[in-house]
């Protein structure tokens, strides 16, 4: 499940959090958020931005040899 996270302090700092994003898309979906915001301070990356998403494929090759006995 994705989920966004905004902490608004007292004297205007935002700190966002995003979670169950695999990847950099995470920086896809804030950055319209980002520009209504405001400037950019800092930025840290989640163990989930460097996690890479798994795709399995599997190429079966099979060959029938039939003896002549």
């Amino acid at each position: 499940m994705e989920t966004l996270e905004f902490i608004i302090y007292p004297d205007g700092r935002v700190q966002e959090k995003v979670t169950g994003i695999v990847g950099a898309s995470c920086e896809e979906v804030t950055a319209a958020i980002e520009a209504q915001l405001g400037r950019v301070i800092t930025q840290e990356c989640t163990s989930e931005y460097f996690a890479q998403t798994v795709k399995q494929s599997e190429t079966v090759k099979t060959q029938a040899t039939y003896s002549d006995w």
